[in-house]
């Protein structure tokens, strides 16, 4: 059985399109973009993120407590660093409170 996204849907599109939005130092977590396109849930994104994520901006998708997607937290860690990405103390979870974007403008607030 080939996988549910073997070919780039609209969805797959939609969901990357988002994705490629989010400015640097923002954070949107995988129910951010569900609902913010009015389709599918954090699963379904992390579905797309894994299959197609690659070639986006993924660091910027995350957990909604403000942890990085598992098995890249050192490379995701390094570009929240690079972009001043704001985080919580102790340095492993960006601060959603100040990070996250709602798809609105850019800029931190």
């Amino acid at each position: 059985m080939p996988h549910a996204f073997s070919r780039p849907t609209e969805y797959v599109e939609r969901v990357l399109d988002v994705v490629e939005a989010i400015p640097p130092g923002r954070v949107m977590s995988y129910g951010d973009i569900a609902e913010f396109l009015g389709e599918g849930g954090p699963r379904q994104v992390g579905s797309v993120m894994s299959a197609w994520g690659g070639g986006v901006c993924w660091w910027r998708v995350i957990r909604a407590d403000g942890r990085p997607p598992a098995g890249h937290e050192v490379e995701a860690l390094g570009r929240y660093a690079a972009e001043a990405t704001p985080m919580r103390p102790g340095g492993d979870r960006v601060d959603m409170r100040r990070a996250r974007w709602d798809g609105g403008a850019a800029g931190p607030e």
